[in-house]
């Protein structure tokens, strides 16, 4: 176990490393045109470096040498996690197909289930602990990094939004990994929000440059991994949607998405302007106040997954509800409540048929 004063170090690292090297990645962006350029879909007014995520990276890369922590997996979490971040930076600079994007975000999720590091069991009200076949547990594993991995990227559609969703989500599950001594998540997790407040410094709005889905997939892949290295582990009731209610927005945000896109028979990559952060916009909220807004519910899940992590049963059904609630009452702030028909008979004008999914 680290000591407080050498996670401090580490964190200091991560944040530092991500902050020194982010003006190079924009000078180099700018150099070889890796720029995320505006139009009518996008809230920018102006070309922005779109490599951020690479900064993400570095800063923890930087963290995990002074850290050095030690897990069975690690390596195949390693490689997972490169894999991830080269699917996203490829995409950023080729714009790849869907299905040849999809395939990166399954091998990157692969190898960290044909490593061992798999969800083995789920914990239900009544029913205690259920405990899943080998296959099925790749199987939901490879589903459950894939899933979070795009749920992010879905959600990074405004300045600081998927930057301070994943700090929040980073900083719940540091938490409850001290909580429950999850000796590892506590040091990747101190990585993570150093490494991701550095990127937040520069990312905030106005934007002075953009994860993209260099960042967005490998801080979705991150949050899956170290939720399996600690959350799927705890023995608490509704142990297995924990790790779902961490980032209840960006995965509600996915299903409207899957919804609305099925129901306008169109592509699932198929990008639009109905995202839940795009609708707090058009109720007349501004960017930095729907970013707020966001980051409050974001908060308000983080700390439901806290209780629920130690709580009992019908503690942990009580927040269930809250949780709901507090869900019902985001989707009437975004008018979604109610105005479910205008949100699924969304018209194909209000999107931009390609298919680079946002």
């Amino acid at each position: 176990m680290w000591s407080v004063t050498e996670l401090l170090i580490a964190f200091l690292i991560a944040l530092l490393t991500a902050i020194i090297t982010i003006p190079i990645i924009i000078w180099a962006s700018k150099k070889l045109n890796l720029v995320d350029q505006p139009d009518q879909r996008k809230q920018h007014q102006r070309a922005v470096p779109s490599i951020g995520g690479l900064s993400i990276f570095l800063g923890i890369a930087a963290g995990f040498l002074y850290l050095q922590p030690e897990d069975p997996q690690m390596t195949a979490i390693i490689i997972g996690g490169i894999i991830m971040l080269l699917t996203g930076l490829l995409d950023d600079i080729f714009d790849l197909r869907p299905g040849t994007k999809l395939l990166g975000q399954i091998v990157a999720a692969s190898i960290v289930a044909y490593s061992g590091l798999v969800i083995e069991k789920l914990t239900l009200p009544f029913m205690g602990t259920v405990f899943l076949g080998e296959y099925v547990g790749i199987a939901l594993t490879i589903f459950w990094i894939v899933a979070a991995a795009n749920a992010i990227n879905l959600i990074d559609g405004l300045d600081g939004l998927a930057a301070g969703v994943s700090t929040i989500a980073f900083i719940s599950i540091l938490i409850m990994a001290i909580m429950d001594y999850r000796v590892v998540v506590i040091g990747l997790s101190v990585l993570l929000i150093g490494s991701t407040l550095g990127f937040l410094v520069f990312n905030f709005h106005p934007a002075k440059i953009f994860m993209g889905d260099t960042g967005a997939l490998f801080l979705g892949y991150s949050i899956a991994v170290i939720s399996m290295l600690g959350l799927f582990k705890n023995v608490a009731f509704f142990s297995f949607v924990i790790p779902i209610i961490v980032i209840a927005l960006p995965v509600f945000d996915t299903l409207l998405a899957i919804i609305r896109r099925i129901h306008n028979r169109q592509g699932i990559s198929v990008a639009d302007r109905n995202h839940i952060h795009y609708r707090l916009l058009k109720n007349g909220y501004s960017h930095r106040q729907s970013v707020w807004i966001i980051y409050a519910f974001s908060m308000f899940f983080g700390a439901m997954a806290i209780v629920v992590n130690n709580a009992q049963l019908m503690t942990s059904l009580a927040v269930f509800c809250i949780v709901i609630l507090g869900i019902h009452l985001f989707s009437i702030i975004c008018g979604i409540s109610l105005n479910w028909r205008s949100i699924l008979y969304a018209s194909k004008k209000s999107g931009i048929n390609k298919r680079k999914s946002n």
